[in-house]
């Protein structure tokens, strides 16, 4: 399955929004250096879907607040 988020990095709070059924807002504490925002957007999702964080892939977007993420829930 294909979602699509928007990360917000260096916020003061975190935060996790469904906009959509398959769009998300995220707001982390890390910043966007070292993929640091990256993997904790990562953790967020799994944690979401219930699932491991391996499980968890950035499609496209690595660089970009606008990311496409693959969730395998199998």
């Amino acid at each position: 399955m294909y979602i699509k988020i928007k990360v917000t990095a260096d916020a003061k709070k975190e935060k996790f929004e469904q906009k959509s059924e398959d769009l998300f807002e995220i707001a982390v504490k890390e910043k966007a250096k070292q993929n640091m925002a990256n993997e904790r957007a990562r953790e967020i999702v799994a944690r979401h879907f219930g699932i491991i964080k391996e499980k968890v892939r950035i499609i496209s977007g690595h660089r970009s607040p606008s990311k496409i993420i693959s969730v395998d829930k199998i």
